[in-house]
Order: structure tokens, then sequence, then C-alpha cells
């Protein structure tokens, strides 16, 4: 059994983001798979001030960054969402980008080798954008990612429009379904 977390960068712990989330992690866990999904949106958090002091094995900033990470370390499988703000991810997400993966690369690339995937909600446009960034991340860190039926995406402008989206559910489910055959050649 292998662990997966799923890390929720939208603000709204119920909204499109988190349900697409949940998709995936259902398909996961229907094969027997521990899954967690972290509500890191909404989150009073600082960004990384590139001061080196992760070497020491965790951010000195000291908030719920680092009990994050300890959670991602843990992971074989990683799983960040984010909706589309301005075309990009939401702040809270890119300072667990950051900081994690700062402490990450200062500590024996802690990720390396781990399965990284990316959600994105978006109203119109601008979510190539946001799985491009959370993509990079994965790339940096030396970990697999894998792909889906479409981009892993969902039209979801008002609360609830995900439900509705035919593609971006069989999207989702899809996405749960590779990243299961990943884990099971990669961990087994």
């Amino acid at each position: 059994m292998a662990k997966i977390i799923a890390i929720n960068g939208s603000p709204k712990p119920e909204g499109n983001t988190s349900l697409m989330l949940k998709k995936v992690l259902e398909v996961c866990k229907s094969t027997g798979h521990e899954v967690e999904l972290f509500q890191a949106g909404g989150r009073t958090v600082r960004g990384c001030t590139a001061c080196g002091g992760c070497k020491a094995g965790a951010c000195v900033i000291g908030d719920w960054i680092n009990e994050l990470h300890e959670k991602m370390v843990a992971a074989d499988a990683i799983i960040m969402g984010s909706p589309t703000y301005f075309a990009t991810l939401t702040p809270e997400l890119k300072a667990v980008i950051d900081r994690t993966g700062f402490t990450s690369r200062r500590n024996g690339n802690q990720f390396s080798r781990k399965i990284g995937a990316a959600v994105a909600a978006v109203r119109r446009c601008g979510s190539i954008h946001v799985l491009d960034s959370i993509n990079h991340f994965y790339q940096i860190s030396d970990m697999v990612v894998p792909g889906s039926s479409y981009w892993n995406m969902s039209v979801s402008a008002f609360p609830g429009d995900f439900e509705k989206d035919d593609e971006g559910n069989k999207t989702m489910e899809r996405l749960g379904e590779n990243i299961n055959w990943l884990l099971e050649k990669l961990v087994g």
C-alpha cells in the first residue's frame, strides 16, 4: 500500500479544486492506497526568504509548511491542485512549492522519484500556466509525472461546476488510474 497526499491550494475547502482532488484520491483509495487531502489554501503563510536555513532539515520559518513537508517526504505520490488566479496558482501553493522544494533539495533531494501530479480549476483560460508551474516543480525535483486523457483541468467557474464537467471528471478518474498504475510499477 502506497501513501498519497493531495494538497488543495484553493482557499475553498469544498470548492472545485477540492472536488477534483477528491475524485483522483477516490480512485487511488479504491485500490487500497492510503490517501490524505491537505488544506493549504486559505492558511496564513510566508513565502521563501532564501535564507538557506533549510539545510538543517526543516524551514526555519517554522509554520505549517514543515508539517506538510514531512507528509510529502513520507508520501509515494504528491498531487497538487490550484484554481487559476490571474493565469497562475494561488500564493499559498506557490509558498508550498518554494519552501518544501528548497528544503527537499538541500536535504538529499527528498522528493526524487516520487510521483507528482497537478490539477487546475479554471473559469476560461490560464490553467496551462498553473499546470506548468506545478509540473516544473515536479520535474526539477526529479519526480515522475503521469499524464491523463486530457490536460488535468476542469472548466469550473462557479461552485459545483466540476460535478457537471463530464470530461473533467473522466480526466481526474484516468489520472487516478495512471497514478495507481505507476505506483504498482514503482512501489509494488
